[in-house]
């Protein structure tokens, strides 16, 4: 049946995992989830560490899913998939700092309504 499509058995095998590559993903992706859980519910971490401990194991999660599961590496074969994941990671990116941006300007050259109380009951 995969011959209809001109796909061979060996071409298949080459792009998708095997049932042992998505094991030890899913198996690592449970382990990244109870240490950051550990983190917040355990008190062992200090209170300053929670965060940027969060973040680490957030950010590898994330790799862990992206190499195992949606199978993006340094192959020749992935290089599409791998560049066009960079693009929108670099989009996401520009959005998010530029909004950020954007409401810390407006934050800083707006008038607060407490500080516009106190200029109308002045004058």
């Amino acid at each position: 049946m995969s011959s209809q499509h001109g796909h061979s058995a060996a071409h298949k095998s080459k792009l998708h995992g095997s049932l042992k590559s998505y094991t030890v993903g899913f198996a690592l992706s449970l382990i990244l989830t109870v240490l950051s859980f550990g983190c917040v519910m355990s008190g062992a971490v200090p209170q300053h560490l929670v965060v940027p401990g969060i973040v680490a194991f957030c950010v590898i999660q994330l790799l862990v899913q992206l190499v195992f599961f949606l199978h993006m590496g340094t192959a020749p074969e992935q290089r599409d998939n791998l560049s066009i994941g960079v693009f929108s990671l670099l989009i996401i990116a520009i959005v998010v700092v530029g909004s950020v941006w954007v409401m810390h300007n407006m934050n800083l050259y707006m008038m607060h309504p407490a500080m516009q109380s106190m200029s109308s009951s002045i004058g």
